[in-house]
């Protein structure tokens, strides 16, 4: 019964303005990115409050880790499920994120694919070719640096089934580099992997907990090797951070 609860009232929330940005969007997509923008920065807050709120679900976003963000910057994470991205614009209401996903976000997930239709995040057809796929987040990188985004970037290119850190692809990433030329910020997530389908949802989403933190800053890196190594250090940071983190998993309670 809480769980059906906790869904109706986030529901309330996300259906209507789904509905609208679809009415919105095909007649005026300046108007749909204005209501996204807007949404982005209360929509987050809100749904985490309610799940906290019903379930006593806890987000905990390590604002201190933020403090020495440069002024603009392209973000690195591991990847555990679709809640990432509210998790991000949750911890950083402050920048406006675009992510690189899957074009599949696009299509029928509520918030979640208006939103990145709307504002013109980076997605990636499943079966797009190598070249293609370069293009696309090249010519994304560049819009980034150009319009003061912060690009977003889960280098495993998919989520986690069991919380444990896939391995890390390089071409996006020196891609994106390339193209932004803006500082790597890393970051680590955990707890969406408990929640990432509609089984454990109702199965974890009570008295569980999302973390977020922003981990190190890396000057953008220039060339193959560079990147390789950055890609190297961060993943051990993420995998440090998690270690961490379900070492005292209810400290902070």
């Amino acid at each position: 019964m809480r769980n059906l609860i906790t869904f109706i009232c986030i529901g309330f929330i996300l259906i209507p303005y789904s509905i609208i940005l679809g009415i919105v969007y095909p007649f005026s997509k300046k108007a749909a990115k204005k209501l996204s923008d807007i949404c982005v920065k209360k929509f987050p807050l809100r749904v985490f409050g309610i799940l906290h709120k019903i379930d006593g679900f806890m987000f905990y976003g390590y604002d201190e880790s933020k403090t020495q963000l440069p002024e603009q910057f392209m973000i690195i994470c591991n990847h555990q499920s679709l809640f990432d991205i509210p998790a991000f614009m949750r911890f950083m209401p402050e920048v406006d994120l675009r992510f690189i996903a899957k074009d599949a976000l696009g299509k029928g997930v509520p918030m979640i694919s208006p939103m990145l239709k709307s504002q013109e995040h980076c997605l990636i057809p499943r079966n797009v070719r190598p070249l293609e796929s370069v293009k696309l987040i090249s010519d994304f990188g560049k819009r980034a640096k150009e319009q003061h985004l912060v690009p977003v970037l889960f280098p495993e290119g998919t989520r986690s089934r069991d919380g444990n850190i896939g391995k890390f692809y390089s071409a996006g990433f020196r891609t994106l580099t390339e193209a932004c030329q803006l500082p790597v910020v890393v970051c680590a997530v955990d707890g969406g992997w408990k929640i990432a389908d509609l089984k454990g949802l109702l199965k974890n989403i009570k008295k569980g907990c999302y973390r977020l933190k922003v981990l190190k800053v890396y000057p953008c890196p220039n060339g193959k090797e560079e990147c390789t190594k950055v890609l190297e250090e961060s993943k051990a940071l993420m995998e440090a951070q998690l270690t961490e983190w379900r070492a005292k998993p209810l400290m902070e309670r």
